[in-house]
């Protein structure tokens, strides 16, 4: 009998088995891939270290901006795919070894509920069944496709198979400019491929500041980025060079067509009718205070959680939270308000708390308060003035939310998700310095902006 099972290796789950080591419980991990989820296998990690080669690739062609003469660049995508694999297979080891450490008992196989409470375990070996007092699914979530445009890992494939193309696609067509769309669009646009990228609402990185997306959408058109919104695609024509792809009075012919329409969760023959845990829309519902199903003793995190933002370190928290309950019975509700998103384009783009939008929908009375990079030192130095900070208050009271675009965005966003998270008012935190010359000096200058007291 174990303490606590945990279906799926995750973020959530490998989050949950690693924290309940504090309170001295025992765990079995099940899973039928190698631990690391969606975000170290098939998502965060690998992605990035594209997108860091994309940005190594960009930095050596504006070289000669620098003073530094070199070469004309040539991107060797075969070697940035084994750094790529390296990156990724060092983590999963370091991961295995955490875990083994913290006397983490990681089950290979497909694991599902065959009651309450317990769970099977299915592998080549056969059927075994593990007793727990407690259990956590964290089962995460797959890419989602569109009518007309199911995955063939060829001509129309997912993020997954995109991340270990052994060959830069020349032409690609993206369906989707949320937040993995445009990270795609932008390691292809970066290294030269002809990208062309479609999303059916108004605006890429739909929920997003539009002053932001207006920062990453002029970097895509210096780029040759082809970026159509409000438009939907029709059923696709695939031939022998390529795809055909149908969008409103456009058509194009590509190479590859990336769909990047969002992840559905994985709940499918887990064995839930078991039980009485209850879905939505296929994502499991949970008390958000505790992480716990409407079956006792059985929670829900991650990526299948109904309600909550599909990000890794969204998982980490929500895993935290269920090993609190399930340890000391006492709630850690997750502060779901302060949670950073980071698109790790280029430029980056990030947010916490509320937009300008979403405030005034929830009924705020707001002042908004922006300050562009333009005239920051560290920015002119690094060539990349193109940047914003925008700060969403109430109106004489504390900070609702904020947006970075820029460099470095995806680390400055800490900085606020503090200032949001401690509800501070804006002439408070305006009096803290910032160090010159620095990216953050833009927050600093916003902060005062939002007090009333502008410097520059």
């Amino acid at each position: 009998m174990y303490d606590v099972v945990i279906i799926g290796g995750g973020p959530g789950g490998y989050a949950a088995a690693l924290y309940a080591h504090n309170f001295g419980l025992s765990v079995a991990l099940v899973e039928k891939d190698r631990v690391g989820g969606t975000c170290l296998l098939r998502g965060c990690i690998p992605a990035k270290a594209w997108l860091q080669t994309a940005g190594v690739y960009a930095a050596v062609r504006r070289a000669a901006e620098f003073g530094v003469i070199t070469e004309p660049p040539q991107l060797d995508w075969g070697a940035a795919l084994r750094r790529k694999n390296d990156v990724v297979d060092g983590l999963v080891r370091g991961l295995s070894g955490l875990l083994k450490a913290r006397n983490v008992d990681i089950i290979d196989g497909y694991g599902r509920f065959s009651s309450g409470r317990n769970v099977e375990v299915v592998d080549d070996a056969g059927i075994r069944t593990l007793e727990a007092s407690n259990v956590i699914i964290a089962t995460g979530s797959v890419p989602r496709s569109i009518p007309g445009y199911a995955f063939d890992g060829h001509r129309i494939v997912s993020s997954d198979e995109a991340l270990d193309w052994t060959e830069r696609p020349q032409r690609v067509a993206i369906i989707g400019g949320g937040v993995i769309g445009c990270e795609f669009a932008s390691l292809l646009g970066e290294t030269g491929s002809e990208v062309h990228i479609f999303e059916m609402l108004d605006q890429l990185l739909p929920g997003t500041e539009p002053d932001a997306v207006k920062v990453l959408s002029r970097h895509f058109r210096k780029l040759g980025v082809n970026a159509t919104t409000g438009v939907a695609v029709g059923p696709p024509q695939v031939h022998a060079g390529g795809v055909v792809v149908p969008a409103g009075d456009t058509t194009i012919d590509v190479d590859v067509v990336l769909v990047a329409v969002g992840r559905a969760p994985v709940t499918a023959d887990l064995g839930l009718e078991q039980t009485a845990v209850q879905l939505d829309r296929g994502y499991v519902v949970a008390d958000l205070t505790t992480m716990l199903t409407a079956q006792p003793n059985v929670y829900a995190v991650g990526d299948v959680v109904a309600g909550t933002p599909q990000l890794a370190h969204a998982g980490f928290a929500e895993g935290i939270a269920a090993v609190t309950h399930i340890a000391t019975g006492e709630p850690a509700p997750v502060d779901y308000r302060a949670i950073p998103l980071v698109v790790y384009t280029h430029p980056e783009v990030a947010s916490v708390g509320l937009t300008e939008t979403q405030a005034r929908e929830q009924g705020f009375d707001v002042e908004v308060t922006e300050h562009g990079m333009r005239g920051v030192g560290r920015a002119i130095i690094q060539g990349e003035t193109g940047g914003m900070v925008k700060l969403v208050a109430e109106r004489g009271g504390r900070v609702l939310g904020a947006t970075v675009a820029g460099p470095a965005a995806g680390e400055m966003i800490h900085e606020l998700m503090y200032v949001v998270a401690w509800e501070a008012m804006p002439a408070e935190a305006a009096t803290l310095i910032h160090a010159h010359p620095t990216l953050s000096e833009t927050i600093g200058e916003t902060l005062l902006g939002a007090a009333g007291r502008p410097l520059h």
